[in-house]
């Protein structure tokens, strides 16, 4: 699969990010706040796709991992909202592939809906300690954003109409053409993953810590107009 065949149409910006990131979770909240800065929430649509690390690892994220990411990522992006993990440790989501699959189903509902239950589940993970790993917990999100129907995601849950669609993006995000979460596609035939972010580990995943060697987040300004004009 090339890039090319990633490229959406114009006014849309494509996202590839699992819930469990963090610098995701950087991404589509300054996505959603640049856009709104600038005006272009009419004109500019965000296409939230999987990119789920469990099953590009075969293995769940490690907690050790998401928890040694709080502290540093809040610092570059606190109105994103966190938190460490406040709730019992048996409610910690031992999976994201509900959630993630929830987020696909609501887009035959529109891509504002989709985005805001995406949002909304990012919020109350990163930021609330809840368990979107549950039927009942997205299900509440979903109601809390007022855009999405509930009704018709519990029967899209229930039925798993979303899976192949889920299963389709995990494909996609095995290749090449996507790189990590987040990797934004936009109009024009360009992407760029985790954008504005470099960044190295101190030690091993779950064991050390994310050094950031740079951060520029007007890039959003760019990659939003670059979409409401592409």
């Amino acid at each position: 699969m090339t890039n090319a065949s990633l490229t959406p149409p114009p006014g849309v910006v494509t996202v590839f990010a699992d819930i469990w990131c963090s610098f995701a979770h950087i991404a589509v909240h300054r996505l959603h706040a640049t856009r709104k800065r600038l005006g272009l929430e009419d004109q500019v649509a965000f296409d939230l796709r999987s990119f789920p690390l469990e099953l590009l690892n075969d293995a769940p994220s490690p907690r050790p991992g998401t928890d040694s990411e709080v502290g540093r990522m809040a610092s570059l992006e606190p109105a994103a909202g966190w938190q460490l993990w406040q709730a019992k440790d048996w409610l910690y989501p031992s999976t994201m592939l509900p959630a993630l699959e929830a987020v696909q189903a609501v887009k035959v509902q529109s891509l504002a809906a989709s985005e805001q239950l995406d949002l909304g589940l990012r919020k109350a993970f990163w930021a609330e300690s809840r368990s979107v790993s549950h039927r009942k917990v997205i299900l509440d999100v979903a109601a809390e954003t007022g855009a999405v129907d509930v009704a018709a995601l519990a029967e899209a849950l229930d039925d798993g109409r979303a899976r192949a669609t889920l299963s389709a993006q995990a494909a996609v995000a095995r290749t090449d053409a996507v790189s990590c979460s987040p990797h934004l596609f936009l109009p024009d035939g360009s992407d760029v993953a985790n954008p504005g972010i470099e960044v190295r580990w101190e030690g091993a995943y779950g064991i050390g810590f994310p050094v950031i060697e740079s951060d520029d987040p007007k890039i959003y300004e760019e990659l939003l107009l670059n979409a409401a004009t592409g």
